[in-house]
């Protein structure tokens, strides 16, 4: 598991600019949240997919549509490498997510392996959960340019720069290694198992509050005390 709290004390550093938004933590949670639910274990495609989501939500790490009028994804129409056969399909199904799922062909793929309609509802890319299952598969299966991260990331090859053609050929590949390196950076300082943060665990010498104290006031969740630490709150 990653320390959530390191991570995030790493990242806030670099390659973010000194503060984190609660919007970016609970953006990079659903990241991470995927990846350890899928038991992966290589940190350099997290890296790598963490940096991918940096540059393409413009640092906000949440799932994104592709910008443009209208007319602009005309450009899209009949496209039948993108599976686009029907008239507004290129704007119907464009871009959404971290890494932006684009035509009718890579939604429907999606929605056969997760299980939901995106065919039907394809707005449903934009929900962080499933943008991140989508990423994942995307760069894992090589749905965005038949490269994938194993060409990039093995047992022989760390290539940081040409990992960039997973999902749009060599455009400002030079500025995403810089950023997954620094995220490969900060989680191989939080690749903990078990971690509680330290404000979070159980304090022996603390017998707890009387039956007076805060009668009445629920007390707070795991989480909500998390997000309290993490932002100072």
């Amino acid at each position: 598991m990653i320390d959530r709290a390191a991570f995030f004390d790493a990242v806030r550093k670099s390659p973010f600019p000194g503060t984190l938004t609660k919007g970016q933590v609970s953006g990079m949670e659903a990241i991470l949240a995927e990846w350890e639910r899928r038991q992966m274990t290589d940190l350099r495609w997290l890296a790598y997919m963490l940096a991918t989501a940096f540059h393409e939500t413009a640092r906000k790490m949440q799932p994104i549509t592709e910008y443009g009028q209208k007319s602009y994804f005309n450009k899209y129409e009949g496209r039948k490498d993108l599976g686009n056969t029907v008239p507004g399909d290129g704007y119907r199904f464009r871009g959404r997510g971290y890494a932006m799922i684009t035509g009718r062909r890579n939604y429907n793929l999606a929605s056969l392996k997760l299980g939901v309609d995106l065919v039907a509802y394809p707005e449903r890319a934009l929900e962080p959960t499933l943008a991140a299952a989508i990423m994942f598969l995307g760069m894992t299966e090589g749905w965005f340019t038949g490269k994938e991260l194993s060409d990039y990331f093995n047992a022989t090859t760390t290539d940081w720069a040409n990992a960039r053609r997973i999902v749009n050929g060599a455009d400002k590949a030079a500025t995403i290694a810089g950023y997954a390196k620094a995220f490969h950076a900060a989680l191989l300082a939080a690749d903990e198992l078990d971690f509680v943060p330290p404000t979070l665990q159980p304090q022996p010498d603390d017998p707890g509050p009387s039956p007076s104290d805060g009668e009445g006031v629920p007390a707070l969740s795991l989480w909500q005390r998390f997000w309290r630490w993490l932002f100072n709150l």
